[in-house]
């Protein structure tokens, strides 16, 4: 293996370490966004807002939910 290879798999590892001792809420949030990041669109709004409170966000029942995936990515910023 090169050099280059084994620092780059360090490196990955790092990052999937931290991404395994996040709690299982924010683990939850990042795979949310992740999947809007691929395409995908959420399809029950009530999950959506589930995810936004279990990270402390306050959301109304009738927020729009767009609002409510870009208050969950700003906390994802804070987390």
């Amino acid at each position: 293996m090169s050099f280059a290879h084994t620092w780059i798999q360090r490196v990955a590892s790092v990052f999937k370490d931290a991404e395994t001792h996040a709690s299982p809420e924010v683990r939850n949030a990042r795979a949310l966004i992740a999947a809007i990041d691929r395409g995908g669109l959420p399809l029950n709004p009530a999950r959506v807002n589930v995810i936004a409170r279990q990270l402390g966000l306050e959301v109304s029942s009738r927020a729009p939910m767009d609002e409510t995936i870009s208050r969950i990515r700003k906390a994802l910023m804070r987390a």
